[in-house]
């Protein structure tokens, strides 16, 4: 039971952390693209990457933490179901190069932030 209420906690966090991040981008970024949700997804895989590096392979963190980082914070802070539907917008409005480069951009990134993260956490 208590891991179900810090999950939840930790969704909370994540989702208010979502939020801010999501404003403060956009507020600098004032453009239509989504960047918002691109700067959301790429921390969160980089923090996946550092988190799991430390939680998972150096200090051996219980099931019931991962499952309060993982499921509960990084699940509630990224965006995926977002991204898609910004992609799907893109494609739409005929926007196909942006659309690509945009899911290019975040899955090579995202790929690389997580190696980096993991990285870091190793050394």
């Amino acid at each position: 039971m208590q891991v179900l209420l810090l999950c939840g906690l930790a969704g909370a966090l994540g989702a208010l952390s979502r939020l801010g991040i999501s404003r403060l981008v956009q507020r600098l970024a004032g453009t239509n693209l989504p960047l918002a949700t691109a700067a959301v997804n790429l921390l969160g895989c980089f923090l996946f990457g550092l988190l799991w590096g430390l939680l998972n392979d150096r200090f051996a963190a219980s099931a019931g933490v991962k499952t309060v980082v993982f499921t509960g914070f990084l699940g509630a802070l990224t965006t995926f179901s977002t991204y898609a539907y910004e992609n799907v917008g893109l494609m739409a409005e005929g926007r196909l190069t942006t659309a690509l480069l945009n899911v290019l951009g975040q899955n090579i990134l995202g790929f690389a932030l997580v190696a980096l993260g993991l990285t870091l956490a190793r050394n």
